[in-house]
């Protein structure tokens, strides 16, 4: 739902009723992950999308029936021999798919409308629902908001508006929930967790869907170069915050980096000790020269960043790798550090080499090989997102550095 939060909060204020189907589980080779959506309005209009195309048809179908009669339902879709004709995922996989209808006259209706115009205006929030239990708990809500304070309930017997510390306060399942959600909200996770039906975290019983909305991880670009500038429109295309940073007032300027979110004049490593970083932060390193990305690496090797690359030929790295280990840093620092940075795609051009940079970092977010498809045996899509290293050779435009 949370997937499409933008248009499902227009609306919302225009008053429209609707039905959200949600991607809750997924097995196999499943196209889209945990949180895709799809949703009708009372007119026929459908946004959105579960599985690229497979099972759409069925799925909108289910919306209808749901603004329909107002139940909650649990479909699942897979594939099947024994039928060539019937309705599931052609690419081998498996999705669960929970259709809940969002009507003002609804007991829910206010905690999702009230969810949708929290993500819309780029609030941190995460919505709880019941996947799968009982049938009177069936899509029942709990929203939780970065602060603490919540509203909804997955029994129905909590008003909402508590803080996260009045947990004592709440049944057990809204307790469990509540927990459930501001962890993975913290981590900015969306999935199902299994409860017991007394609330506790434990397998059976019932599954708990929890979506979540925060703010998009960043990407910080350092050195203001051409590459940087194809880097800043892959970075956005992949959904990053895109910072560019440099010391040089000439180069980091808002006309050469238009589609950038942020454009910095500062030392490097100086803005990275200043700036906020987490555990989905992106750092590219394009300056290749020594006075600014060894004090710059030194730092970024030991924050709890996802990614750290740098840009520069086998000669620069090994150059680079050197004066890192006589500032200080360890085996265990500089086996984080992807240099040169980028996959072997034979780049020349800056689009070409941005191409192979954001190739890495979706490689190492989603625990890729790096290696084609064809013939590899590898699985096509990964459950998780992990962080591996890939033992990978770069061809860089700029060889001769």
């Amino acid at each position: 739902m949370l997937d499409l939060a933008d248009e499902l909060n227009r609306w919302a204020e225009e008053g429209r009723d609707f039905a959200v189907a949600t991607v809750v589980s997924v097995g196999g080779s499943a196209p889209r992950g945990p949180g895709a959506a799809l949703a009708v309005d009372r007119r026929g209009t459908v946004i959105g999308s579960v599985s690229g195309g497979c099972v759409e048809g069925a799925v909108y179908d289910l919306c209808v029936q749901a603004l329909q009669d107002g139940a909650t339902v649990l479909e699942r879709f897979g594939y099947s021999d024994e039928d060539a004709f019937a309705v599931g995922l052609t690419c081998g996989g498996i999705i669960e798919v929970l259709v809940t209808p969002v009507r003002a006259d609804m007991p829910d209706g206010k905690v999702f409308a009230t969810a949708l115009s929290a993500a819309a205006r780029g609030e941190t929030v995460a919505v709880a629902r019941v996947a799968r239990g009982p049938a009177a708990l069936l899509g029942r809500a709990l929203l939780v908001h970065a602060d603490g304070t919540h509203a909804g309930g997955l029994d129905g017997s909590h008003a909402g508006g508590a803080r996260a510390g009045d947990g004592d306060l709440l049944p057990a399942l809204d307790r469990t929930a509540l927990a459930e959600a501001r962890g993975m909200l913290e981590a900015g996770r969306t999935g199902a967790v299994e409860i017991s039906e007394d609330g506790s975290r434990c397998p059976g019983g019932a599954t708990l869907f929890v979506e979540t909305r925060v703010p998009p991880p960043r990407m910080i670009v350092f050195g203001a170069v051409d590459f940087a500038a194809a880097l800043v429109r892959a970075g956005r295309f992949l959904g990053y915050h895109v910072t560019v940073c440099d010391a040089r007032p000439v180069f980091a300027t808002r006309p050469r980096f238009p589609e950038a979110d942020e454009v910095v004049v500062d030392w490097p490593h100086r803005y990275l000790r200043s700036t906020g970083t987490d555990g989905r932060t992106v750092l590219c390193v394009l300056t290749h020269d020594a006075k600014f990305d060894i004090p710059l690496l030194e730092t970024a090797l030991r924050l709890p960043v996802a990614f750290v690359g740098a840009m520069g030929s086998r000669r620069t790295h090994q150059d680079r790798d050197r004066r890192l280990r006589e500032v200080g840093l360890t085996d265990g620092e500089l086996a984080r550090l992807r240099s040169p940075i980028g996959l072997d795609l034979g780049a020349r051009t800056p689009e070409e080499t941005a191409l192979s940079i954001a190739a890495e970092i979706v490689a190492a977010r989603r625990g890729g090989t790096g290696v084609p498809l064809t013939g590899s045996g590898t699985p096509i899509h990964h459950d998780v997102d992990v962080d591996v290293d890939v033992d990978v050779d770069v061809a860089r435009a700029e060889a001769a550095a």
